[in-house]
């Protein structure tokens, strides 16, 4: 079976998690140049003012054509607290916030990854687990781009290879699901997969 390629992202839409979900061998692309304004470092909620995107800031090194791995977060702008803030305010009221708001908290508290890359690498970790995604583990070994960087491989569960490549995303799903804030903007699709994991729970895997 052919590998799936795929970009990495920051709380990913929930298309890059359905193709993640249903492509039986994935892998992450951590040597493809860095693209500015693109879910690599953005995602979007909904909120009673409709959709808002969140941005990591990075420090950009002036270079064309530096690699993701190469992206370094910045501590620009209290970020990490004013996303949780946001976050937690579109879906303090969605039917499993609370229930994974523990597992949510530690991406915005702690200040333990200087790597984008590592940063939403463990994310995905963390989502595959929410989730119930299967996805095939990785030798340590074939993850060059992540040695050296603390604890980015020390669990293996749902770790895709970073390799150089182009990558193609699949058509987004426009299958409505319940959302918080749907009686005043309707359906918005293909939002971060926050928005999928806080309002469906464990049936949001049926989802994808």
């Amino acid at each position: 079976m052919n590998n799936q390629l795929l970009p990495t992202t920051y709380f990913g839409p929930v298309s890059w998690y359905r193709q993640f979900h249903q492509t039986g061998r994935v892998v992450i692309d951590a040597d493809e140049p860095w693209v500015k304004q693109t879910f690599r470092n953005r995602c979007t909620i909904a909120t009673a003012a409709g959709t808002q995107t969140l941005t990591v800031p990075v420090v950009h090194t002036g270079r064309v054509g530096t690699p993701v791995k190469e992206i370094r977060i910045s501590d620009h702008g209290n970020w990490r607290h004013l996303h949780w803030q946001a976050i937690s305010s579109a879906y303090g009221h969605s039917p499993f916030f609370q229930f994974y708001e523990d597992d949510l908290r530690p991406f915005f508290f702690e200040n333990r990854w200087e790597y984008l890359f590592d940063f939403n690498f463990e994310i995905m970790q963390k989502m595959c687990e929410l989730l119930d995604i299967n996805a095939p583990a990785a030798s340590p070994d074939l993850h060059p781009a992540l040695k050296g960087r603390g604890d980015a491989t020390a669990q293996p569960d749902c770790s895709p290879l970073p390799v150089r490549a182009g990558c193609r995303l699949g058509e987004a799903v426009v299958r409505p699901y319940w959302q918080v804030f749907q009686q005043k903007h309707g359906f918005l699709p293909d939002l971060s997969i926050l928005d999928l994991l806080c309002c469906m729970g464990n049936e949001a895997i049926y989802y994808l």
